[in-house]
């Protein structure tokens, strides 16, 4: 059995308290928002109570941010490194507890768990590296006696908004980018994941605080209606990065853009992988399997769909069938476990509604489709669907470990059917043709921000850009050269002649009488 009172309380969080979920610089000891509860949702148990935040605590930590901005922009950026450095450092110490702590409180297996902090770890380590490298271009002028350049400056305070199936990584993808940018932080988390964010913010402050540097980071824990709604308002805010559901990111895109700011959105995904007739089974059986079933079907890169050829189908999907007989589904703290709990009730219901609606619609069930009711906590079976594309429900996202099974003839009708949804996350081809595979990463190939070839829909690395297209919502985070989303861009020209030659051969010239 898992000590949760011990790992909360060597995260700096006392169960028996209610914990405080706004830090503004420092920990604001009574915030004015309501008290609300974190459970673990493979009991059912509360961990903790969190007092959140009001507009007025928002307000706070708004502040904070902008006035610690003006004093952390002028630092160095391989100084603001070596405060990252220094957090990684200190997540690495306490990576055990942490990884339990998202188990806990998110219901991830241990290694998920475990996995999402290195990911943190992983995002810190390069994000040092990057602090070194912030660059620009020299640019070739058409005028004598001039040089053109690009510069990066840091853009402002910039607000994060965390979804709970990754209560931390994302939160690390924009914290540690943005801190070695130049920018500060206001962070609110899911309300269904408070402590995560709370230990994360508490082993922040052990750093920053004696380096003088309290307000880079700050986090206001609290709901849309008051938190959320006063964030993507903020003119403050020039830039709003925000991970959840399409319907809260045409919110927060609309409300954003009518400010004339600038937004990250990782919005929704009903990811799929095409299985052709010359793919390894055996590569694509695994890579299905976590694909579809890990973090119990919550993640945006889940697999929601498998567009199988007929000819290969019947097997293909006996065998996957026989593969989700071996799955424990159990406490995610167990290492024997291979899928944990949904996250809430209400996910539970999502997941009977999809299936009825599938039913309704034609679909047939495969495996699995049952709701776990003899135990505590929030548990189903993955489940397999045989459907068509046509049937509305296969559009939908549905956040559980359900997987629609659909057929195609023809290669490009496995294309016309991969890409007839309106999100554009990620996306997988199995086959060991060449020209299969150039297909689907061409132009006419896959429409999503992701697309691999012989391996899953999820699992990216930090060193790649995430992000997708179409209603997934544009913008990336983590690596490649994502950084820029969190800088300004300045174009300068210096002109160290005698003359004042204007570009394009324009002639704008004073006579004497006129000089």
């Amino acid at each position: 059995m898992v000590d949760a009172t011990a790992v909360l309380k060597r995260l700096g969080i006392d169960p028996a308290a209610v914990v405080s979920g706004v830090h503004a610089g420092s920990r604001l000891e009574k915030p004015g928002g309501e008290v609300i509860e974190s459970i673990n949702p493979a009991s059912g148990a509360t961990l903790a109570r969190v007092a959140t935040g009001s507009k007025e605590d928002y307000d706070h930590c708004a502040q904070k941010a902008s006035e610690t901005f003006r004093a952390w922009r002028s630092l160095p950026a391989p100084a603001r490194g070596e405060v990252v450095r220094r957090i990684t450092e200190t997540l690495r110490l306490h990576k055990e507890d942490l990884g339990m702590l998202v188990t806990l409180e998110v219901g991830k297996i241990r290694s998920e768990g475990l996995g999402e902090v290195q990911e943190m770890i992983d995002m810190g380590e390069f994000a040092v590296g990057l602090s070194r490298q912030l660059y620009g271009l020299t640019i070739a002028s058409e005028r004598p006696d001039h040089r053109m350049m690009e510069q990066w400056h840091p853009l402002g305070p910039v607000g994060v908004i965390t979804a709970f199936n990754f209560p931390v990584a994302v939160w690390a993808w924009n914290a540690m980018i943005a801190a070695v940018c130049g920018d500060t932080l206001i962070w609110k988390p899911s309300p269904l994941t408070p402590l995560t964010a709370i230990a994360v913010q508490n082993l922040v402050d052990r750093v920053v605080e004696p380096m003088g540097w309290s307000g880079v980071f700050n986090l206001c824990v609290g709901e849309a209606q008051t938190v959320g709604e006063s964030m993507i308002a903020d003119p403050r805010l020039p830039l709003i990065s925000a991970t959840g559901s399409c319907r809260m990111g045409r919110r927060v895109g609309a409300v954003v853009a009518g400010r004339l700011g600038r937004t990250i959105l990782e919005l929704g995904g009903n990811n799929a992988v095409i299985l052709t007739p010359k793919a390894n089974f055996d590569l694509a059986t695994r890579a299905v399997l976590f694909a579809a079933v890990g973090t119990a079907g919550q993640r945006c890169t889940t697999l929601r769909r498998l567009i199988i050829h007929e000819s290969i189908a019947e097997p293909f999907v006996a065998r996957i069938a026989r593969a989700f007989e071996g799955i424990v589904i159990g406490d995610p703290a167990d290492e024997r476990t291979l899928m944990g709990p949904l996250i809430r009730p209400q996910a539970v219901e999502a997941y009977r509604k999809a299936l009825e609606a599938a039913r309704a619609q034609g679909g047939d069930l495969v495996k699995g489709g049952r709701v776990l009711e003899d135990r505590p906590g929030f548990f189903v079976e993955p489940t397999i669907v045989r459907a068509r594309p046509d049937m509305p429900i296969v559009g939908e996202e549905t956040f559980a470990p359900i997987l629609y099974v659909l057929t195609y003839r023809e290669f490009d009708e496995a294309l016309a059917i991969h890409n007839a949804v309106e999100q554009g996350l990620s996306s997988a081809i199995f086959t060991d043709d060449l020209l299969e595979a150039e297909r689907f990463l061409g132009p006419e190939g896959s429409d999503c921000g992701i697309a691999n070839v012989n391996i899953g829909t999820s699992g990216a690395e930090i060193g790649g850009a995430f992000g997708g297209e179409k209603a997934t919502g544009g913008g990336r985070e983590a690596g490649s050269d994502s950084w820029k989303a969190y800088m300004r861009r300045q174009t300068c020209t210096i002109n160290r002649g005698k003359t004042l030659p204007l570009a394009q051969g324009v002639k704008f010239d004073l006579d004497d009488t006129g000089a």
